[in-house]
């Protein structure tokens, strides 16, 4: 079952929701931690054997409808020679913090050589999955990557990332991010992915008016040069923190997908976003920590929700809010998929 117009029917003519999950692929997995055994995170996202055999682990244990590629979404600022390295969290050697480091951006290597890797682990996966599987690539969103690149990451009120609006920091980034940014996401369209994943988990801690002035433009910039290389690849934007008035300002024919954060009402989602966009999301994914007597209820509450909307389900696709939390009991995850499988049709 695939998550677009691929879907399945049930023995009884209805039709099945699908559903996975953003790192579906990770720490709380133990078939994850068995690979991490002997190797590290960085050459387990750049070895694309290793990369296909982490993304597959989900994909054989919980039968998700997707896969997405196993990797990271800061490689662009190692390419842009800022260094990174995972100890075990990101860090960067240079940041993007004054204005004067503009010079500092030069890539290390051309794209296409750079990320040959992720259009390599994309080729071997696509030989893999199930024709019946979606194969997702993904990038980091600009000012998400921007924030990283200024501070080492999007907590706290990010003060220097935003003075960077005014400085010519965030133009200057996204001078350089541009280009390769499009070629890593060419690279795994290339490979096999059948849509491509903009994650834009710092966007939320903008301010409205920052988020249309600044952050729009760019992805709207992105999206546009993307589908005209790849008209037929689906393109999923998700934003963290970013409430309901923010994801209808977005205004992008080139967006077949918004994810939404378990935030903002999923009904009300659907009703103002389904007939422009499909929606996905948004179960809270601190509720798969929950007994399961509990979290039984809670994807019972949560699909009675959506039932409400107006909007055809066909425009909807199963998922979490954020990406699965480390230290999330396997069983549930087994348990919610098969779950939504055998009750989420319509």
């Amino acid at each position: 079952m695939g998550l677009f117009n691929d879907r399945l029917k049930s023995e009884d003519g209805k039709t099945k929701v699908p559903v996975w999950f953003m790192r579906q692929a990770g720490r709380y997995h133990s078939h994850y931690q068995n690979i991490k055994k002997d190797s590290d995170f960085m050459s387990m996202c750049k070895t694309p054997q290793l990369a296909n055999d982490v993304t597959m682990g989900p994909i054989e244990d919980f039968n998700f409808d997707a896969a997405i590629l196993f990797s990271d979404l800061l490689f662009p600022l190692e390419q842009m020679g800022l260094g990174l390295e995972y100890s075990p969290g990101p860090k960067l050697e240079t940041h993007f913090d004054h204005p004067d480091k503009i010079s500092a951006l030069k890539m290390i290597e051309k794209p296409e050589d750079f990320y040959h890797f992720q259009k390599e682990a994309c080729s071997i996966l696509r030989t893999n999955l199930p024709a019946s599987k979606t194969l997702l690539g993904f990038v980091g969103a600009p000012f998400t990557l921007y924030t990283y690149a200024c501070s080492g990451g999007h907590s706290g009120n990010l003060i220097n990332p935003k003075q960077g609006f005014y400085d010519g920091r965030w133009q200057a980034f996204n001078e350089v991010l541009f280009d390769s940014l499009i070629t890593e996401a060419s690279l795994q369209i290339q490979g096999g992915a059948n849509a491509m994943c903009f994650f834009d988990t710092a966007a939320g801690e903008c301010t409205f008016e920052d988020y249309k002035e600044f952050i729009l433009p760019k992805v709207r910039a992105l999206t546009k040069e993307l589908k005209t290389h790849h008209p037929d690849t689906k393109i999923i934007y998700y934003s963290k923190f970013t409430h309901l008035n923010y994801m209808k300002e977005i205004q992008d024919d080139n967006i077949d997908v918004l994810g939404i954060d378990w935030r903002v009402d999923i009904v009300s989602a659907l009703n103002e976003l389904g007939k422009d966009y499909m929606v996905q999301g948004n179960f809270d994914p601190a509720h798969l920590h929950l007994p399961w007597p509990i979290l039984e209820k809670k994807l019972l509450s949560f699909w009675e929700s959506v039932q409400q909307t107006k909007t055809s389900l066909d425009r909807w696709i199963c998922g979490l809010g954020h990406g699965v939390l480390q230290h999330t009991p396997e069983e549930n995850v087994r348990n919610t998929i098969k779950y939504i499988h055998k009750n989420f049709k319509y």
